[in-house]
């Protein structure tokens, strides 16, 4: 029996629209947008049977999943309400606006007993995945530090465009004018504490201010300093209001005896392993890795960033069918997640430590 999803959010949901359109396992059934004659648009363009423009009539319609691909202000809520009808979920990133909506939504996990998972691509990257390996298997012995980046120039996004949640956006600010950048470091976060295997415990951030979006007070560039439950340290820098062509993530993790290094610039290149496990080594060994698993079937890129998020997709449609943990659930979730709103409190404060929730049931 087909399991039958539905996907919120047709601007960035329209690869998990995608994604799910071709899956066996599923059937694509409705498809949900503020803006009616998107919903209407996108069913008709996939066949998809039904189409919203009110969340709640599509949250008691007949499906058993739901995708959150709607603006971050309402991902908890979305995924709230998702679940108290009965759905499964895949939330988009991050996880939660604040501290309270993410203690709301673990516990509205627990008492519904429903699929809650995490949809961050960027652990299904394939260079991510070898990453983690490699580390893994002690190729750098013990990882003591990593440092990782995502610097996107997002100014396009924050002003004069309907958003689905700031009242009068299409003549003003965006909800993400307003986004402190640390908040989404969970294309950071997300891959490292995998590749390290751990959580972290607190935070500490600093923010330059509003230099270049002046006009909306949106923070150019934020930076978060975090220590980890396995002793390592890991520091984050995220901006999306500022001058930076092409896009780029950055990674490279330190251990005791080596490293592992991502090409800078957001340009293709080799990624560096070097490691004291080999005698003689004059220098890294270059490994031709990208985000795409070489192995993949055809339709694997079908949503974009890679073949990412067919494999994550599909992870995700495993646990429901196989009732099975789902492999980034809700609380490795906020692991990614609440850092950073911990970060940007202590950037607010001057930079002073904050303690990171950990959401599990005491």
């Amino acid at each position: 029996m087909a399991l039958r999803v539905g996907v919120a959010g047709l601007g960035r949901g329209m690869g998990f629209v995608r994604v799910f359109a071709n899956h066996k396992d599923c059937e694509l059934a409705a498809v949900c947008d503020v803006q009616a004659d998107r919903a209407q648009q996108v069913a008709e363009q996939n066949n998809v049977p039904m189409h919203f423009d009110d969340y709640s009539e599509f949250c008691t319609t007949d499906i058993d999943a739901i995708v959150v691909a709607t603006p971050l202000p309402v991902h908890v809520p979305n995924a709230i309400e998702a679940l108290e009808n009965g759905k499964h979920v895949l939330s988009e990133v991050p996880a939660a606006s604040d501290l309270q909506q993410a203690e709301a939504l673990a516990r509205t996990v627990e008492r519904t007993g429903l699929k809650y998972m995490f949809a961050e691509n960027m652990n299904y990257m394939a260079y991510v995945q070898t990453y983690e390996h490699l580390v893994r298997e002690g190729n750098i012995g013990r990882p003591i530090y990593a440092e990782a980046e995502y610097i996107h120039d997002c100014r396009y996004l924050m002003h004069d465009r309907e958003d689905g949640v700031t009242e009068g956006s299409a003549t003003g600010p965006t909800w993400r004018a307003s986004m402190p950048p640390i908040h989404y470091c969970t294309h950071s976060l997300g891959p490292v504490l995998e590749i390290l295997d751990t959580r972290i415990t607190s935070a500490c951030g600093l923010h330059t201010g509003s230099n270049i979006g002046a006009e909306w007070g949106t923070i150019d560039m934020e930076v978060g300093i975090f220590q980890t439950e396995s002793g390592a340290v890991i520091k984050v820098l995220t901006g999306f209001c500022v001058a930076r062509e092409p896009s780029m993530h950055f990674f490279v993790v330190y251990g005791t005896e080596g490293y592992l290094e991502s090409p800078r610039g957001g340009r293709p290149g080799s990624h560096h392993l070097y490691t004291e496990r080999i005698p003689n080594l004059q220098g890294p060994i270059q490994i031709p890795l990208s985000a795409a698993h070489p192995k993949a079937p055809p339709e694997a890129t079908a949503g974009g960033h890679g073949t990412s998020e067919y494999f994550l997709v599909n992870d995700f449609v495993r646990c429901i069918l196989d009732d099975t943990k789902p492999p980034i659930d809700v609380y490795r979730g906020l692991d990614y997640s609440a850092p950073g709103l911990c970060a940007h409190l202590s950037a607010e404060s001057g930079g002073e430590r904050v303690e990171v929730p950990d959401f599990r049931p005491k």
